[in-house]
């Protein structure tokens, strides 16, 4: 029996967390340790946490930050941004980190994902794809460098490559979606569930609980996150840390037989 993991996504931007809109228009949103905190006692499922300066910057990521996030953490931990070696990777797995996320180097270097899924085994790699739904062909492309580069490949031909160099799980992201509370979108998720038999996990535009359960009930088992549900409530998008609670989680992702 497998259920779905439901797990709130914080950006991080120069040491801030932030919160964007289609990779863009970046709203400050707190201090990411107190909210790391916060989401302890709401006993999530898992954190993902993404540097999204480290790399545009070019610097590494702040170890002294992730410390202090793992060391208060108390739920799995999933960290990207300005991963572009396998001695970051160590590093960052040595600081308590669970799963260490290669974006653009995915793109640049994959032969870095094969170094470290030998090195710290596949299930702590997990393969960021950023996609990007073009305005009038809505064709699908893979960009990196925070959504400004294209790779020009078909997100399901990237997705098989990393399976294959060995990332353990796939975070596809629409590009188009984020931030948005439109929605998720649908025909990307779909995409992916019927071509990638592996574990992937979706991002991007979430608008409520029941989008959640939505999603869940059509495409479950999977990875489900989101940023602004998690952070903000009600029209005008006050600040406010929430998840669901457990009665109210397993509403929204019930357990089912593997498909």
């Amino acid at each position: 029996m497998l259920r779905t993991r439901l797990s709130p996504c914080l950006l991080i931007k120069d040491g801030a967390l932030v919160k964007s809109i289609n990779f863009k228009r970046h709203k400050y949103v707190g201090d990411p340790l107190n909210t790391v905190r916060i989401f302890n006692e709401l006993y999530v499922d898992e954190i993902i946490i993404l540097d999204i300066s480290a790399t545009k910057n070019k610097r590494k990521p702040d170890f002294e930050l992730i410390a202090n996030i793992s060391s208060q953490c108390r739920m799995p931990l999933c960290y990207g941004g300005g991963i572009n070696d396998l001695e970051t990777i160590l590093k960052l797995v040595s600081l308590g980190v669970e799963k260490v996320a290669i974006g653009t180097s995915a793109f640049i270097n994959p032969d870095l994902i094969k170094q470290a899924s030998e090195k710290v085994g596949s299930q702590s790699i997990v393969a960021i794809i950023d996609v990007k739904r073009t305005r009038f062909s809505k064709r699908l492309t893979c960009k990196y460098m925070n959504g400004k580069k294209d790779s020009k490949i078909n997100p399901i031909e990237a997705a098989k490559k990393f399976i294959k160099q060995g990332a353990g799980e796939i975070l596809v992201q629409s590009i188009n979606n984020d931030g948005t509370m439109n929605g998720y979108d649908e025909n990307l998720i779909k995409t992916f569930i019927e071509n990638i038999n592996y574990p992937v996990t979706v991002l991007g535009g979430a608008s409520s609980y029941e989008n959640i359960k939505k999603i869940s009930d059509s495409y479950g088992p999977l990875g489900i996150s989101a940023g602004s549900i998690f952070v903000f409530q009600g029209i005008h998008k006050a600040v406010l840390i929430n998840y669901p609670s457990k009665n109210e989680k397993n509403y929204l992702t019930l357990t089912r037989d593997k498909i």
